[in-house]
């Protein structure tokens, strides 16, 4: 079973992406639901969290205020790796067990990991593929304030992440998400294409 990364710059089309993905029933592990159940009270990363940035980015009853925090670490690169460190190992024993589940006879030719920072959090070198997805940057921008965010709150998150273009380098397949759904789901239905003889060429081989 090939082990496919999902990824792109933020506002950039990749949930779109992931449920043309679902749509087309393929099996998508959302690694940023899985960073919400992390910073559940209650749980490791939860209570390291806190340690780590106080109880300033508490809600009255408890929860992390998610909007709080992403204030604090999309301004400061130190405490963003910081919360990287804490989350993203977690995020990754967690993707590498339901891959594991995954791959059995009778299992899919395919499943994939919808991440943001795959090539930022090291985690390329757990899967056989990566596919990107990007638009142009002032879409991005102009996503991001559709959102509720100021434009210079839009460009600091931009610019907290890998460049796109260095993101489309490292890619393995590359989704332009800049244009309409349906030219999106064009180029995604021939990358699939590309990763099916891919895992066909894959089960052939020898174990």
């Amino acid at each position: 079973m090939l082990r496919i990364g999902l990824t792109g710059g933020i506002a950039s089309g990749k949930s779109t992406v992931a449920a043309l993905l679902r749509d087309r029933d393929y099996l998508v592990l959302d690694a940023d639901s899985l960073s919400r159940e992390l910073l559940e009270p209650g749980q490791a990363a939860y209570n390291e969290v806190v340690r780590e940035f106080g109880e300033g980015i508490l809600n009255p009853g408890g929860a992390v205020n998610r909007p709080k925090l992403g204030a604090i670490v999309f301004t400061d690169a130190q405490k963003r790796a910081r919360l990287n460190a804490i989350l993203h190992p977690r995020i990754q024993d967690i993707a590498a067990k339901w891959f594991a589940a995954l791959d059995r006879p009778g299992g899919p030719d395919m499943a994939f990991e919808d991440a943001a920072l795959i090539f930022e959090a090291g985690a390329k070198k757990n899967l056989d593929f990566v596919m990107v997805c990007w638009c142009r940057p002032e879409q991005q921008v102009e996503r991001l304030e559709q959102r509720g965010l100021s434009r210079e709150d839009a460009k600091l998150r931009i610019a907290a992440q890998m460049p796109i273009d260095e993101k489309r380098r490292l890619a393995d397949e590359v989704i332009d998400c800049s244009g309409s759904l349906e030219e999106t789901g064009k180029q995604l239905d021939a990358a699939l294409a590309r990763l099916k003889q891919a895992a066909a060429t894959a089960k052939r081989k020898p174990s």
